[in-house]
């Protein structure tokens, strides 16, 4: 049963930054996202809505100042949109319940895995250490997070 939604006591609690990021499409500044360069093994999760949205296995040190992925954990918790702001043509990456806007999708991954790079702002994401993922209710995924070395 899904039970993640845009919920107004976790948008209350953000900081301005991840208000600024999930609620009004901003950026966070490259190169400093909490998450960047976190090796741990676990789940991304939409920081509004809790909702599973990219494994540790997925990510991958991209260069561009950003966590990056090969895929979401969930395709169904990920929308993508055309996004023409900035002058450029993108695909805006949002959460499906939680409506946070993410980051973009780009077509220059690693071939070898899809060819995606989800570049994504750490300020919109709560990382669940593999350990606490069955306590916090994210067991179904521990088979999707492997031992990061």
């Amino acid at each position: 049963m899904n039970t993640y939604s845009k919920n107004p006591d976790a948008i209350a609690k953000l900081s301005p930054e991840q208000y600024r990021v999930t609620q009004q499409s901003a950026t966070e500044r490259p190169g400093t996202g909490e998450y960047l360069d976190n090796e741990e093994p676990g789940i991304y999760v939409d920081i509004v809505s809790g909702e599973p949205l990219f494994a540790s296995s997925d990510k991958f040190e991209s260069g561009c100042g950003w966590p990056s992925f090969t895929k979401p954990i969930e395709p169904a918790n990920v929308n993508e949109l055309k996004d023409g702001t900035h002058g450029m043509i993108r695909t805006e990456v949002r959460s499906a319940h939680g409506d946070s806007h993410l980051g973009h999708v780009f077509p220059d991954g690693p071939r070898d895995r899809g060819g995606l790079r989800y570049c994504i702002n750490s300020a919109s994401l709560r990382f669940i250490h593999r350990d606490a993922m069955e306590a916090e209710g994210y067991g179904a995924y521990l088979n999707q997070v492997e031992d990061v070395r």
